[in-house]
């Protein structure tokens, strides 16, 4: 493996397949570099809903987040939320200036988990469809603005 963090790409890994993060599940398709996060989320807006989080990790992770976002697939959706787009990118604080090199996937997972599981509003961001057409590919591209810290 080439990845100057590689032992620690391999921990982080295996600690998360033997983790028991409630409703977390990493897919078998996975690896060390690019996870595929089965995810629910109980007791709240999103119960019996089903949503897969991709997890590409760069080359200059764990300096730099990871890029993060839902993939709408058979089975999974994109969750109604107002920090989270209809193409399934993600805009959380922890995935861009509140990253630190102290966090890993399974921190991200739980932040996700945690943004979905306190959020009360079923709807998209403002400006989603226009968004949405102007979007690059990877949410790392996109220059957030973290305002609003209430969902």
């Amino acid at each position: 493996m080439s990845h100057r963090f590689a032992r620690r790409l391999l921990k982080e890994h295996k600690a998360f397949q033997n983790s028991s993060l409630p409703g977390v599940e990493m897919l078998p398709e996975s690896n060390i570099t690019q996870y595929y996060v089965a995810m629910t989320v109980n007791n709240s807006l999103y119960t019996d809903q089903k949503f897969l989080l991709s997890i590409k990790i760069g080359n200059e992770y764990p300096v730099e987040p990871p890029s993060v976002q839902f993939l709408p697939q058979e089975n999974y959706v994109v969750p109604m939320h107002p920090h989270v787009y209809s193409n399934g990118h993600i805009c959380l604080n922890v995935l861009g200036k509140d990253w630190t090199p102290a966090c890993g996937v399974e921190s991200v997972v739980l932040s996700v988990q945690s943004m979905l599981s306190t959020n009360e509003v079923s709807e998209r961001p403002p400006g989603d469809e226009r968004y949405v057409r102007s979007a690059p590919k990877d949410p790392k591209n996109v220059p957030f603005v973290y305002d609003d810290d209430t969902v």
